[in-house]
């Protein structure tokens, strides 16, 4: 079966996402292989998934496409086996995998075959971790264990209105059911669970992932993925002061052309995610969020804190970066970690997962302090003592371990309130000033808001040739 052949979903999403006429059909002839429960008798083409390669924007992809109009898209041994050859040769070329799922669980008919194939595609996937990027979208049913399938990729997008993502079905969680709390559906999985980058029409998320191709490298040794930058290398923004508050602002704004990809936007907004371009250069950025504006102008507002979600999606978003080379971006405006009882129970955990893939990535990463940095939570945030290379500060940012009011109330607790505010002010020039932390190394300059984009540009391109040795082992085990 040709996709051209057919009008099915399968084959329009694969023509909607690439380039016109690129898309090269392989294994079309491939049907089921059992004879179990009378499946000769079934029509089977292409086994129910559409494989094979093409070019988004110029840049060679391999997809593969859940056919639902094939026993509901079931996932059969000749379906897996289809896929892990597409996996097969995306490794060998090194391009990237983007599946289209839509896929009603595995076939019971071929139970053992079925399970093991399956099963290749997981050990695939993990194989092809760090090598390739890999990509799913859902637009139907991905239930079971093949919403394993997803968690194994880097970057997942859901339909928002017909797409399902679960391991157990809502109705089958003990005190729930799908009107009470749709565990199920793409609102619930792009909030809450924090695995979906992205959610939409069919038509915005197809466009989401040729925006996305277009931004990571191909592989992890593709050093030839940039873009000739028609903008201002020297180009101020002098109103980014004013939105230190919403980093996603000042991410686009200090962009090229300002271009910001955001990953998974709805899922801890306190923490921002996503890919800039400087130079013409793909830059990972990781930025601190205390309000976010919607397109009216209303702001919602965050505590200035690490929470467990933001500490994940982060450390997440850095592992990725590492691993195919791209520079990190971090603006820092941090007064301390979240403070409740549920975060409590995993907060050590998740800020020790930050702090260590900040500080065993070996790509170039920039910090700028664009707010508050204080304490620890500072520290875990890309600071120069766990491996930042350069570190910018504005000037009314503030360096230190806590508030100085408060700290004056501690250091000063019996003293009157005169007092407490003299020492307040004294430790805030001693202790708390961008300007001290630059007398001791810590910042390498104080620069001006409007200024930050050529900053920025200007180390990474210093940093372009980094080479950074580590302990020989096999992996670390944070």
């Amino acid at each position: 079966m040709s996709y051209k052949a057919t009008e099915n979903p399968a084959g329009r999403r694969i023509s909607m996402m690439l380039d016109e006429g690129s898309f090269v059909e392989i294994g079309g002839a491939v049907t089921a292989r059992s004879t179990d429960f009378n499946m000769q008798a079934k029509e089977t083409p292409a086994d129910g998934v559409i494989t094979g390669y093409g070019v988004i924007d110029g840049n060679l992809v391999y997809v593969y496409s859940q056919d639902a109009s094939v026993l509901k898209g079931a996932i059969g041994e000749m379906h897996a086996k289809k896929i892990v050859n597409i996996y097969n040769m995306a490794m060998k070329m090194g391009a990237p995998v983007i599946g289209l799922i839509d896929c009603a669980g595995l076939r019971l008919q071929e139970a053992t075959d079925a399970l093991e194939a399956f099963g290749s595609l997981y050990y695939n996937q993990a194989m092809a971790s760090g090598v390739i990027p890999q990509v799913t979208a859902i637009f139907g049913m991905c239930g079971g264990g093949l919403a394993v399938v997803p968690g194994l990729t880097d970057f997942t997008f859901m339909e928002s209105k017909n797409s399902k993502l679960f391991v157990n079905s809502p109705n089958a969680l003990e005190g729930n059911n799908t009107s009470k709390c749709n565990t199920a559906g793409a609102d619930f999985q792009s909030k809450e669970a924090g695995l979906v980058d992205g959610i939409g029409t069919e038509e915005e998320i197809l466009a989401q992932i040729r925006s996305l191709i277009c931004m990571i490298p191909a592989n992890n040794e593709d050093d030839a993925l940039y873009e000739e930058c028609l903008d201002d290398l020297n180009r101020t923004c002098p109103d980014i002061a004013d939105a230190y508050e919403d980093a996603g602002i000042v991410l686009a704004s200090i962009s090229d052309g300002n271009v910001f990809f955001e990953t998974k936007k709805e899922y801890a907004k306190e923490m921002v995610t996503g890919f800039i371009r400087l130079n013409g250069m793909t830059v990972g950025a990781v930025a601190n969020r205390s309000q976010i504006y919607d397109a009216e102008g209303n702001a919602e507002a965050f505590d200035s804190v690490l929470t467990v979600n933001g500490c994940k999606k982060a450390a997440d978003f850095v592992r990725f970066c590492d691993a195919f080379s791209i520079p990190v971006l971090t603006l820092t405006n941090v007064t301390g970690f979240e403070a409740t009882m549920a975060a409590e129970k995993d907060m050590a955990r998740t800020v020790a997962k930050l702090t260590y893939a900040f500080a065993d990535a070996t790509v170039p990463k920039v910090n700028v302090i664009i707010g508050k940095a204080y304490g620890s939570a500072y520290v875990a945030m890309n600071s120069k003592s766990i491996g930042a290379d350069m570190v910018y500060a504005w000037p009314d940012s503030e360096i230190g371990m806590m508030d100085s009011a408060l700290a004056a109330k501690i250091m000063y607790a019996d003293a009157d309130a005169k007092t407490q505010r003299e020492q307040a002010a004294a430790y805030r020039e001693l202790q708390s000033s961008p300007v001290s932390a630059a007398r001791r190394g810590y910042v390498d300059a104080i620069i001006e808001p409007a200024d930050t984009r050529k900053y920025v540009i200007g180390a990474f391109e210093m940093l372009f040739t980094k080479r950074e040795d580590r302990p020989d082992k096999k992996h670390g085990t944070v």
